[in-house]
């Protein structure tokens, strides 16, 4: 709140400036502007098709683009129209309209230095250029020439730009053409120029593309069909030449025909086992003599038997081979038959003795080795025809990876085929289609656009009044100098024990003020901020509580008001009965010794020892010096010094010492190394630069004797800055 204060007194100190300038500002714009013509405006609409459903064609998949590429088609087609091609189309129009009829405007004077002979050339070369839709060639002397009758003309292309405007009117399918000029003829012309311009080049540029689309495609189609009838082909020939009809299916007759027999295996095996069990159990039931005397009455049958068994044998492994034959079935059957005929005419021809009761088993035995005989036959014969089958499966592998390759290569043909001829057959219907774009708005001359002379003239006060001010915050907000106590206290991060207002007088009557002399209110608020001064220089002082104490008053530079505000310390002290000794100790600047009336000098006091009418109890002592270049140790030696000094403690209340400013370096610090405390004067409205800051950073480090800041020259707030220096006159 209190910088926002502080910017308003800034802008209220140069309020004038705020006021005068806009002033300034509306004069000038307004003789500017009043002669200005009147502008007319024209307006051409383009329908482009590229989001109207209307137009859309159910082969072409324009309806479902996407924004993006919906708003590009949009820029490209708008950033085409302002293109310096085809805006130079538009100014060849325009030339050649004003060369050969009613111009739209007043020729410029260069146009009319040309003769009849120039310009007859000056139409053919443009007919030329616009024939051929070419630009001018600024290296050629005469088509420059002609550039710049264009550009007299205001006819150019970067003239037309900057009054031409062309945008897509929203979300819509619509291009509208937006012109400003002084003639309403002119305007109109423009955009129906450009409109008929842009749809002749965009109708044939499209047309073009679509024609090489088509024959690019046409040709790639080709190409992807030979490719795609040589991998058929390839193919085709391997397979000959291996003799495969179709890999799937044999591979799956292979595979079915493996699980059949590994099932017919798995069967088999079972058989062998519960065969071999059954007999053996039949075998535990007969006596061995009982066996001995029956087989030696079968032996002739037993023959017949087993030559019949083994025809059997050879049937089944046949029919085994021939993938289980009916043929070889019915033999195999037929043989069986015959084999249990003579198994049953040897159980009627022979009667085994004592051995009848046992007749069964034999032949139930005789049955079952019969069936394993059969069953571990046809087991060894599926177990090899299983193999067979396995080695055939094996030489197919190979063929089917060389086959599965063919088959991607051909079907990744087949696909880009596929792709490519839905492209041609859509790019070849779109071709036989008339194109979208057309102008469904004409634009017609209208009457003069609305007058912007009192808008301009407005806009430019405020304009000017907006700058001012930005002007007045840039500088608050660079201006880092102070003018307070509190800033002053932040910035140096020590106590201010006062601050003194910058009066108008020329001449400070110091005796005056204390004695109400000088009534006005600047007075009395000068005295008041003397007494704080005072107050708070004393609590400082008293602090050792010693009789006589050294107050060093100095500066950082001079001029800073170090003799105004010892002069009225020294009579704040006054007016409260104390005996004050004021010494000059600036011998670059003794302003204290020139602007009193005394006969005591400092150098003078050093060698003597000596203070003549020193015995008055309340006043004040003025002790000055004869000036020159010289610092307080080149007048007499330490001892010395600090003698006289003690010696002056010993009779005045209070000794204020005006010392060189602290750019002087060691003239200011031999004072303030035999003072008690020491008081820096700063002057308001003044920057902390480094120089400064390195002062500051001294005054910090005496030990503790540096006990604040008096701010001088501040300037009451609302109050003029139109002051001069102020002289103190000290008797």
């Amino acid at each position: 709140m209190d910088e926002l204060k502080k910017f308003i007194l800034l802008v209220w100190k140069y309020r004038l400036i705020l006021v005068i300038v806009p002033l300034i500002t509306i004069m000038i714009t307004f003789f500017i502007v009043r002669n200005l013509p009147d502008s007319y405006w024209a307006e051409a609409q383009i329908a482009t098709g590229i989001v109207d459903e209307t137009q859309q064609m159910s082969f072409s998949d324009d309806a479902m683009l996407q924004d993006s590429r919906i708003n590009q088609k949009f820029v490209n087609m708008t950033e085409v129209m302002r293109s310096k091609s085809m805006l130079n189309l538009v100014s060849y129009k325009i030339i050649l309209h004003d060369l050969t009829s009613k111009p739209f405007k007043e020729k410029s004077p260069l146009l009319k230095e040309l003769n009849s002979d120039a310009i007859k050339h000056a139409i053919e070369v443009f007919r030329e250029k616009y024939k051929n839709k070419e630009g001018l060639n600024l290296r050629d002397p005469d088509q420059k020439g002609l550039y710049a009758v264009l550009r007299s003309m205001e006819y150019d292309d970067q003239s037309l730009k900057s009054a031409l405007s062309v945008y897509r009117l929203g979300a819509t399918d619509f291009i509208n053409l937006d012109y400003t000029s002084e003639s309403p003829n002119l305007s109109a012309f423009v955009v129906n120029t450009l409109s008929d311009e842009f749809t002749s080049y965009y109708t044939t540029l499209v047309k073009a593309n679509q024609r090489s689309s088509v024959n690019f495609l046409e040709n790639l189609l080709k190409q992807k069909a030979d490719t795609l009838q040589n991998r058929i082909s390839r193919l085709r020939s391997y397979k000959i030449q291996n003799r495969i009809l179709n890999l799937d299916e044999q591979s799956s007759q292979i595979m079915g025909q493996s699980a059949d027999y590994e099932l017919r295996i798995q069967q088999a095996e079972k058989d062998i086992i519960s065969y071999r069990g059954a007999i053996s159990n039949i075998d535990k039931r007969f006596n061995p003599l009982d066996r001995q005397y029956f087989e030696s009455t079968l032996t002739d049958i037993n023959q017949s038997i087993l030559s019949t068994r083994s025809e059997i044998h050879s049937l089944y492994d046949k029919y085994i081979q021939n993938d289980f034959d009916d043929a070889y079935k019915k033999s195999i059957d037929s043989l069986q038959r015959i084999l249990s005929s003579q198994i049953n005419s040897q159980s009627d021809k022979y009667i085994t003795n004592p051995l009848n009761t046992k007749q069964d088993l034999i032949q139930q035995k005789l049955n079952l080795q019969l069936q394993l005989d059969l069953a571990t036959y046809g087991l060894n014969s599926l177990k090899r025809h299983l193999n067979y089958i396995g080695s055939k499966f094996d030489n197919l592998v190979p063929h089917e990876a060389v086959i599965q390759s063919f088959d991607r290569d051909i079907e990744t043909v087949s696909k880009e085929y596929q792709d490519l001829l839905t492209q041609y057959n859509q790019i070849k219907m779109e071709s036989e289609f008339p194109i979208k774009l057309r102008q469904i708005l004409v634009a017609m001359p209208g009457l003069p656009e609305p007058s912007k002379k009192m808008l301009l003239v407005l806009l430019s006060g405020i304009l000017s009044a907006a700058f001012c001010l930005i002007v007045f915050f840039v500088i608050f907000y660079l201006d880092d100098r102070i003018r307070r106590p509190m800033e002053l206290a932040v910035a140096t991060k020590t106590p201010v024990l006062g601050f003194l207002h910058l009066v108008g007088n020329s001449t400070l009557d110091l005796k005056g003020i204390w004695k109400n002399l000088h009534g006005t209110a600047e007075m009395r608020e000068f005295k008041k901020q003397l007494r704080s001064t005072r107050f708070e220089v004393n609590r400082e002082l008293s602090v050792s509580g010693n009789r006589g104490n050294i107050l060093n008053i100095t500066s950082i530079s001079e001029g800073e008001g170090k003799t105004l505000i010892a002069a009225c310390i020294a009579y704040t002290y006054v007016m409260v009965s104390k005996k004050v000794l004021l010494i000059d100790g600036n011998f670059d600047h003794p302003s204290i010794t020139q602007n009193s009336v005394t006969n005591l000098f400092i150098e003078d006091y050093f060698k003597t020892g000596e203070i003549p009418h020193s015995d008055f109890t309340t006043g004040i002592m003025v002790m000055g010096n004869r000036g020159g270049d010289k610092s307080l140790y080149e007048l007499t030696d330490e001892h010395t010094i600090k003698e006289r000094l003690e010696h002056l403690k010993s009779i005045f209340d209070v000794i204020i010492v005006e010392t060189p400013s602290l750019e002087s370096l060691n003239k200011a610090k031999e004072w303030i190394s035999y003072s008690d405390k020491t008081l820096s004067v700063f002057q308001a409205d003044q920057s902390l630069t480094p120089t400064k800051k390195q002062h500051i950073h001294y005054l910090s480090t005496i030990n503790g004797k540096f006990i604040g800041w008096v701010l001088n020259k501040v300037k009451p707030e609302g109050k003029p800055t139109e002051h001069i220096e102020i002289a103190t006159v000290v008797e």
